[in-house]
């Protein structure tokens, strides 16, 4: 039991961050119907952005500032990763998507992966192809509560990861923006006849969703210490499983999506090692996390197909 709740406090964690960057592919897919799959690279290029600045600091693991010095820090890292992420979404969506947009459906999802490899090729020529050390400058305290150790960076991780994500529910659902946005979402001509103006809100929906990225971006690399050019592809496949499994165009489903997602990856690393005899996975379930993840994905598409908190909706004729 001791364990099973040690892996559950780091699949919480863990699942924040996959939930914040699954935010990004909800959002674009419920106001244009457009898989990005360019949005996990943009997290990458996050990762390398805090790398950036912190050098830009002169700081390393071994010289990292203290106090308020260190929350100017971070703050300044956070800000920095989150505008130079959401420029880019902003970008890609422009010069990217926004011709393709009443092209088939083909050609858009084509150019999302086309970006996606050059954003790949971006972080090669930045960092090269080699693992890239995260300064690791937020102090690492152990709290024991019980039998269960919860660190300092997890509670900053999930803190973070909270605030973002109620700050962009209490913009989608109480602000002028974020009626448009549900407006452009529901009926994308009729709210352009009400006088909204579709291509800013859809601007603003990449701006918001890269921008969360990039926020992931930093407590990714503040909870595992490296990343690498990559990265994007990996976690960007786990977060577009979290928002198909919380029902994709779903914001709470969106966020509920990436906890599971990480609870599963973490209990999956519970299952015994076959070969030392008994039940169990060869080599243990944490070889086979991937591939758990995905038959839970699928199980949950075949018995409901719009996700967990998704709405049937008829087919327009």
């Amino acid at each position: 039991m001791t364990l099973f709740l040690q892996e559950l406090v780091i699949g919480v964690t863990t699942g924040a961050i996959y939930a914040l960057i699954a935010l990004g592919y909800t959002m674009v897919y419920g106001i244009i119907e457009l898989i990005n799959f360019a949005h996990g690279d943009i997290f990458m290029i996050g990762t390398f952005v805090c790398v950036t600045i912190f050098a830009a600091f002169g700081i390393t693991t071994s010289s990292s500032p203290t106090g308020f010095a260190l929350v100017g820090v971070l703050l300044v890292t956070l800000l920095g990763a989150m505008a130079v992420c959401a420029v880019l979404g902003v970008v890609i969506e422009r010069f990217a998507y926004r011709p393709l947009r009443n092209a088939p459906r083909l050609a858009p999802l084509i150019s999302a992966i086309g970006v996606s490899l050059i954003l790949q090729d971006v972080g090669k020529l930045w960092k090269g192809i080699s693992y890239v050390s995260f300064p690791q400058i937020f102090p690492q305290i152990f709290y024991h509560i019980g039998p269960i150790i919860i660190t300092s960076i997890n509670i900053l991780v999930i803190v973070v990861a909270l605030i973002l994500m109620v700050g962009l529910q209490w913009l989608v659902t109480r602000t002028r923006t974020g009626r448009a946005m549900r407006a452009v979402a529901q009926d994308r001509e009729a709210a352009a006849l009400m006088g909204v103006n579709v291509n800013r809100i859809i601007g603003i929906t990449f701006f918001i969703g890269a921008g969360l990225a990039g926020a992931a971006g930093l407590i990714y690399g503040l909870q595992f210490g490296s990343t690498i050019f990559y990265l994007g592809f990996t976690l960007g496949l786990f977060a577009f499983t979290a928002a198909v499994l919380g029902g994709i165009g779903n914001l709470v489903g969106a966020m509920l999506g990436g906890v599971l997602i990480g609870v599963i990856e973490a209990l999956s690393t519970l299952i015994p090692d076959s070969n030392n005899g008994g039940i169990g996975l060869p080599h243990g379930g944490a070889a086979w996390h991937e591939a758990i993840i995905f038959v839970v994905l699928i199980l949950i598409l075949v018995f409901r197909p719009s996700g967990l908190l998704g709405q049937q909706t008829p087919e327009k004729v």
